[in-house]
C-alpha cells in the first residue's frame, strides 16, 4: 500500500532545480527508500540505488577519491545512498561527487540525525537541502481519504501508529509483532551501535517510564532517580532518543509571570505504536485509562509533522502556572499566540484560564475535540 507523501513535490522540485545535494533524514521504516524510488521512477532519471550497509560499496564510498567515485556513478543521473550515516566522513565524499562530477544529482538517506547531520553541515555548506520525512502524517492520508474514512481509522493509529507497514497489516496480532519487532531491532539500532550506549536496559526502561508520562512535565532528577543513574546520562539518553526521531519535547512558555513553571518540559513520542509497544499496551479505546495522554499526543505530533511539512515553524509550547492553570499547547508566530486545549468528547468544554486572557489578551484560544481536529492536524495555515 503506497500512500503519497507530501515531502514529494518540495524534494522532486530540489532534485529537479539544481544539482545540490537533497538530504533525506527519518526514523529506520518510516518510508524514505520507498519514497526515494517513487521519486527517481517520477522523474524518469537513469538511477544508481547504494545501500551503504553493503560491505561492496563501503571501500569506494569511503576512499576521498574523484576517480574512484567517478568509476561508481558514471553513467547514472541520479545516484540515491541510503544510510549514509555507515559511512566515514560522508560529508566530504558527497562534497567531493557535487564539487567533480556536478552532473549526477544525489539524493541521500539517514536513519540518524546526530551521526549524518555532524558529519555533512560544515562540508556540504551551501550545497545541501534537507528534509525529515516522519510516520504517515494524517495530513497525507487525507489526500487519499474522506473526512467518515480518517474518523473510522481514528482508533487505529491511536493504539498502533502511522508507520507505513501498520497501514498493510490486517491482523491485530501482526501489527503487534511488527510494533515490538520495530521497537526492538531497529528503533534503538543506530543509537546503540553509533553512540554505544552503554546500557540498552536502561535506555528501554527510561523510554517505559517517559511512555506513562506523555502529556505530564517531565523531571529528569526524579528519572534518574528511578533509573539509578546520573542525571547528565538521561538527559544526553533523552537528547538521543530525539535525534534518533523517538521522541520530541516542548517546552514551558514563560514570559510575563513569575510563577509561569518553565524548568520542566513535556515530552512526547514521534509514533503511538512504538510508545504502545513500550508498555505493551494495544487495548482497544473503550477500555484503556490513557485515552487522553494518546489524544494529546496525537495531536501535538500530527501538528508538528503538519507544519513542517508545510514549512512553518512556529515556536511550540505548553503553559502552566505553579497555582494549576494550564493550557495543554501553544504556538508563537511573529510575537502572536495561539493557544489550544485537547478534549476528547465533542460534548467537553473548557474555557479560558483567566490569567492567560489577561496576560496574553490578543492570543487565540481553541478546544480541539473530535468535531474540529481534522482542520487542526491536516490544514496548512
Amino acid at each position: 500500500m503506497y500512500i503519497p507523501r507530501l515531502l514529494a513535490n518540495s524534494i522532486r522540485a530540489k532534485i529537479s532545480a539544481s544539482n545540490k545535494i537533497v538530504i533525506l533524514y527519518g526514523p529506520r521504516q518510516v518510508g524514505k527508500t520507498t519514497l526515494a524510488r517513487q521519486l527517481a521512477q517520477e522523474l524518469n532519471l537513469k538511477t544508481l540505488y547504494l545501500d551503504a550497509e553493503d560491505a561492496r560499496y563501503l571501500n569506494v564510498l569511503s576512499s576521498k577519491n574523484v576517480e574512484l567515485l567517478r568509476s561508481l556513478v558514471a553513467g547514472y543521473q541520479l545516484v540515491i545512498l541510503d544510510e549514509a550515516q555507515h559511512i566515514p566522513e560522508i560529508g566530504i565524499t558527497l562534497k567531493l561527487i557535487h564539487d567533480h562530477i556536478p552532473e549526477v544529482r544525489l539524493l541521500v538517506s539517514g536513519s540518524s540525525s546526530f551521526e549524518l547531520s555532524n558529519t555533512v553541515t560544515e562540508p556540504l555548506t551551501g550545497r545541501h537541502w534537507s528534509f525529515t520525512l516522519y510516520p504517515i502524517a494524517y495530513a497525507e492520508l487525507s489526500q487519499e481519504k474522506n473526512p467518515f474514512e480518517l474518523n473510522q481509522g481514528l482508533e487505529n493509529v491511536l493504539v498502533y501508529g502511522s508507520y507505513p507497514e501498520v497501514f498493510s497489516i490486517a491482523s491485530l496480532a501482526e501489527k503487534r509483532e511488527y510494533l515490538h519487532l520495530l521497537s526492538s531491532a531497529y528503533l534503538f539500532k543506530d543509537v546503540l551501535q553509533i553512540v554505544q550506549v552503554r546500557n540498552s536496559l536502561k535506555l528501554r526502561q527510561m523510554l517505559q517510564l517517559l511512555a506513562y508520562q506523555v502529556g505530564s512535565q517531565v523531571s529528569v532528577a526524579e528519572l534518574a532517580n528511578r533509573l539509578d543513574m546520573g542525571k547528565e546520562t538521561v538527559a544526553r539518553y533523552i537528547d538521543l532518543m530525539e535525534k534518533a526521531f523517538v521522541l520530541f519535547r516542548v517546552r514551558g512558555l514563560g514570559r510575563n509571570l513569575r510563577n509561569e513553571v518553565t524548568k520542566m518540559d513535556k515530552i512526547y513520542f514521534y509514533d503511538l505504536g512504538i510508545r504502545n509497544a513500550m508498555i505493551d499496551s494495544f487495548l482497544p479505546l473503550s477500555e484503556r485509562n490513557d485515552l487522553g495522554q494518546l489524544w494529546e499526543n496525537f495531536l501535538i505530533a500530527e501538528r508538528m509533522k503538519r507544519n513542517a511539512y508545510a514549512a512553518q515553524n512556529p515556536s511550540c509550547y505548553f503553559w502552566r502556572l505553579s497555582t494549576g492553570a494550564a493550557i495543554d499547547y501553544i504556538e508563537e508566530r511573529e510575537n502572536h499566540f495561539s493557544a489550544y486545549e485537547f478534549k476528547w468528547s465533542e460534548k467537553q468544554t473548557a474555557r479560558v484560564p483567566a490569567s492567560w486572557q489577561n496576560t496574553y489578551p490578543e492570543s487565540r484560544y481553541t478546544v480541539i475535540n473530535r468535531a474540529n481536529y481534522l482542520s487542526f492536524i491536516c490544514e496548512a495555515g
